[in-house]
């Protein structure tokens, strides 16, 4: 791991500097939203509008890329993030976030893309599963780390826009000065969503649930504290309650899913979820019991990103999996898109806890339809590898890490 570190230290520490800046951002404007009087279903779609920008960066970015350079589309993206984290303040409108979060998701989808392609090609086939690991933890202490920023700052001024824009400038430095040369971006074949689909039913459903799953928890949390009345702090420790429970959670459920059918663990923790955030829904807890649902939802949704793409790969052969993993995170950046407007619908019904009910529903509808599979055919015969994945990665990382765990 020291060799590691040595070796993508500049392109680890960017990437951390751009997972705080855009943390901070998709926090902060859950919370300045409310205090300008923007509804719940409004904010819902100004937290959706970055999910599609994602999605659509996930589509063109690559070819940008092919075209230009890394250098190129890097600077570029990489500048518009800036202009339009300092334009927010000066836009106090609804329409003109959601427009800007669509623009920002798109560049912080091709911003990933690049940057996973240059850690990716500083490793050796002997090094990279640790610095993909390497990469995954930074990305999550990053958005860990934005939260205790957002705690210290005001959302009324200024400040908080600008801290990001900084941030996100300064990442480029280390990865724009590294002495790594630009890889090279190989097309990929892509798989039919039919095939994906009659390979593993169940990935390609689990895939779509989760996506709205983790974009209605991570992009409405800030939404939800707002509305429950919670102060600054308070919903910077629930976001980062989030994360940090996906992080330690992520290996124990690794470590098990490598020894049990895969489906069954999937049915059991989105059946945990489903039980948790019906409780949060029903009963009026306070804050610190909050913080255990907080890490409890968190420690679900990250591990059944990765086990629904570990058991889709149970299926598929070596050549197949990085085309597969492109067409399933579509799937679950398609659900993320609607993730925030129906979480947003639910609180403007029922009130706050129509935060929770909305996580119950999609984790009840995936525990469910896990347990129909499992009654459709038997386990397949042999476990691939586990690979500990963030739903925040691009395609070409979680590629790099299925094609280095299929050589093990």
């Amino acid at each position: 791991m020291i060799r590691v570190l040595v070796q993508s230290w500049p392109l680890l520490l960017g990437v951390m500097l751009l997972m705080v800046g855009n943390g901070v951002q998709g926090s902060l404007l859950g919370i300045r939203g409310a205090m300008e009087g923007f509804s719940t279903f409004q904010l819902s779609i100004v937290m959706s509008a970055y999910f599609l920008g994602f999605l659509g960066g996930s589509r063109f970015a690559p070819e940008m890329i092919r075209k230009v350079g890394h250098v190129r589309v890097f600077s570029a993206l990489g500048s518009m993030i800036s202009a339009v984290l300092v334009l927010y303040p000066m836009l106090l409108d609804w329409v003109s976030w959601s427009v800007m979060r669509v623009v920002i998701g798109f560049c912080f989808s091709g911003i990933y893309v690049t940057a996973e392609s240059w850690l990716n090609n500083t490793a050796t086939n002997e090094t990279r599963g640790q610095t993909l690991s390497a990469y995954m933890m930074v990305q999550m202490l990053g958005i860990i780390a934005s939260q205790g920023l957002l705690s210290l700052g005001d959302p009324s001024g200024f400040a908080l826009f600008i801290i990001p824009s900084v941030l996100v400038s300064l990442a480029f430095m280390p990865i724009l000065l590294a002495r790594v040369p630009a890889p090279t971006f190989d097309t990929i074949t892509p798989m039919s969503f039919a095939r994906i689909f009659k390979t593993s039913p169940l990935g390609c459903v689990g895939m779509l649930l989760t996506g709205g799953v983790y974009a209605g928890m991570f992009g409405m949390a800030s939404v939800w504290g707002a509305k429950e009345g919670l102060t600054i702090a308070q919903i910077a420790a629930f976001g980062g309650a989030l994360y940090v429970g996906g992080l330690v959670l992520q290996y124990p459920v690794g470590y098990l899913s490598d020894r049990v059918d895969r489906r069954g663990l999937i049915l059991g923790m989105a059946a945990i979820g489903a039980v948790v955030m019906l409780g949060a829904t029903l009963v009026p807890l306070p804050f610190s019991f909050i913080l255990v649902v907080a890490l409890l939802l968190g420690g679900t949704i990250n591990p059944l990103y990765s086990l629904l793409i570990a058991h889709t790969n149970d299926f598929l052969t070596k050549e197949e999996m990085a085309s597969a993993s492109a067409r399933l995170i579509f799937l679950n950046g398609f659900g993320a898109i609607f993730g925030p407007l129906a979480s947003g619908y639910l609180m403007e019904l029922v009130g706050a806890r129509g935060y929770f009910l909305f996580l119950a529903l999609l984790f009840a509808a995936l525990a469910g339809y896990a347990a129909w599979r499992m009654a459709q055919r038997a386990a397949p015969a042999d476990h691939g590898a586990f690979a500990g994945l963030s739903p925040s990665a691009s395609s070409l990382a979680v590629g790099a890490v299925l094609e280095h765990d299929a050589r093990r």
